[in-house]
C-alpha cells in the first residue's frame, strides 16, 4: 500500500525541515513547496491525500491557493498552519473550505493526529461515494461517470456527472441556482450559468423516458430533480 501523499507548502526553510522531517518518519511521502504558484502547479501535477498550508506564503498566499485548489478538489482535507492569531483569519480560512487551523507554534503530534482523521474520514467518505445509484432502468457509476443497464451504456462529462449526483444527492429539494454554481464551479458567473443551462439539457435529454424522473425549472429560483 502506498504512503499517503502530502502537499507541503511552508516559505520558513527550518520549520519545513523539521516538519517534513517527522511526517516522512510517519510514513508520509511530503511534496515541499516554498510558494503558493509553485504549489499549485504541483498539485496538478501529482494526486495527493491532504494539503496543509501556512497562509502568509510569497506569489500566492495561502487563503488564495486553499480557494484554488478547492474549484479543483472539493474534498481533499485541507489544515492550516499559521502564526496569524486572529479570529477573522481562523473563520476565513474554515470559510474557504479547510477541514482544520492550527496555530503556530503548534504540536507535531496533534498535527499527526489531526492528518490521520483527515485521511480515514476522506477515505471512509470516497467508499460511500463510490456506491452506484439507481436512476430509472440505469445504473449511476459516479466515478467512471458513466450511465449504464443491460442494453446501454451513455458516458457523462464530469460535470454532468458532478450535476447529477448533486442532484441525487439532494432529490426532491429545490436548489438554488447559485448553490449548484458554487458547488461545481466554486463560482456562479453569467458564463458558468450558461453552461449549467446546457447540461441540465442534456441530462433531460438522457432521461426523458424515464417515469417518474423530472428536473423542474423554478423561474428566477432554481431547479428540483424528482424522483420517486
Amino acid at each position: 500500500m502506498n504512503n499517503p501523499k502530502i502537499l507541503y507548502v511552508e516559505d520558513d526553510a527550518t520549520l519545513a525541515f523539521l516538519t517534513k522531517d517527522n511526517l516522512e518518519q510517519n510514513q508520509y511521502d511530503v511534496y515541499h513547496c516554498e510558494d503558493g504558484v509553485a504549489a499549485l502547479e504541483c498539485f496538478h501535477k501529482i494526486g495527493f491525500d491532504i494539503c496543509i498550508f501556512d497562509i502568509m506564503l510569497p506569489k500566492k498566499d495561502g487563503f488564495e491557493l486553499a480557494e484554488a485548489i478547492r474549484k479543483i478538489d472539493t474534498h481533499i482535507p485541507i489544515i492550516f498552519l499559521s502564526a496569524k492569531t486572529l479570529k477573522e483569519d481562523r473563520i476565513k480560512g474554515l470559510r474557504l473550505g479547510a477541514d482544520d487551523y492550527l496555530v503556530k507554534p503548534f504540536s507535531i503530534e496533534e498535527l499527526l493526529l489531526k492528518i490521520e482523521i483527515f485521511l480515514k474520514r476522506s477515505q471512509k467518505k470516497e467508499k460511500l461515494e463510490s456506491a452506484p445509484y439507481q436512476v430509472g432502468k440505469y445504473t449511476f457509476d459516479t466515478k467512471n461517470y458513466l450511465l449504464w443497464n443491460a442494453s446501454e451504456k451513455i458516458k457523462l462529462t464530469q460535470r454532468e456527472s458532478e450535476l447529477l449526483k448533486l442532484f441525487l444527492d439532494n432529490k426532491n429539494i429545490v436548489l438554488k441556482r447559485e448553490e449548484i454554481l458554487t458547488a461545481l464551479w466554486g463560482d456562479d458567473d453569467y458564463f458558468m450559468g450558461r453552461s449549467l443551462d446546457v447540461f441540465i439539457s442534456r441530462l433531460r435529454k438522457i432521461l426523458a423516458n424515464e417515469p417518474g424522473i423530472s428536473i423542474e425549472n423554478l423561474h428566477g429560483i432554481g431547479f428540483r430533480f424528482f424522483k420517486e
